[in-house]
Order: structure tokens, then sequence, then C-alpha cells
């Protein structure tokens, strides 16, 4: 079972920028997956955004298409979610997760896709 720890959470203004952090100890996701995934005060675990091992391919929720970018470190052990022009319905707590086996291109935007989570981190954004 892969450990992932995430890091970056906080409190901003709405339009500003935070990047979150999520790192794979003792394993990597060159032939997986990656996302992050969030959870608002009273709603359901959506998802945000993945990216693919063997070729960084992204994925987005339309919620965050053009605002957020999910990338990953050469060693494919950390990944990592930018989030400009933040607004105050991204408050959530923000969730990262890992994949050991591969996605289809335009696959694993489901909670079910993956296999290891991290404990959350909180992003506020005030209006």
């Amino acid at each position: 079972q892969v450990q992932l720890v995430e890091s970056g959470g906080g409190l901003v203004q709405a339009g500003g920028s935070l990047r979150l952090s999520c790192a794979a100890s003792g394993r990597t996701f060159s032939t997986g997956a990656m996302g992050w995934f969030r959870q608002a005060p009273g709603k359901e675990r959506e998802f945000v955004a993945r990216i693919r091992g063997i070729d960084d391919t992204t994925n987005y929720a339309d919620s965050v298409k053009g605002r957020f970018t999910i990338s990953a470190d050469n060693a494919k052990s950390t990944v990592f979610l930018q989030m400009n022009s933040l607004m105050p319905e991204d408050t959530a707590v923000y969730y990262c997760a890992y994949r050991r086996a591969s996605c289809s291109l335009y696959g694993c935007s489901a909670e079910s896709a993956f296999g290891s989570w991290g404990q959350g981190t909180q992003v506020t954004v005030s209006s």
C-alpha cells in the first residue's frame, strides 16, 4: 500500500493561487496514474484532475479547466496541483489518489479507479 502525503493547502482570497503537492512514499506512478479529488462541506467527493504516468496526459473536471494544472516530477513520485483564479466554490478538502495500473486516454475520473488516498489538505477561498 503506497502512502500519500499532501501539503500546500491554506487560506487564500478569491482570485489568488495555491499549489498543492502530493508525495508517494516508496512508489512511483510511472505505469499508473495519480489524481486529485475534493470534497466540500455537505457534498460528495468529486474529481478534479488526473495525470497518467506513461505519457503525462491529463484530464480535468470542467469546473477547473483553464484554472488548475496537474503535473508531476521527473521521478513520477510527486504530483502537483497548481490552482489559479481561485473562487469561493473551490473551498474543499483536497485529496490526492494513486492508481497502480494505467488509465485509458480519458479514463480514471472515478474514485473507484484509485486504490490509495492521502489524508487530505484544506483549501479555503474567501470572497
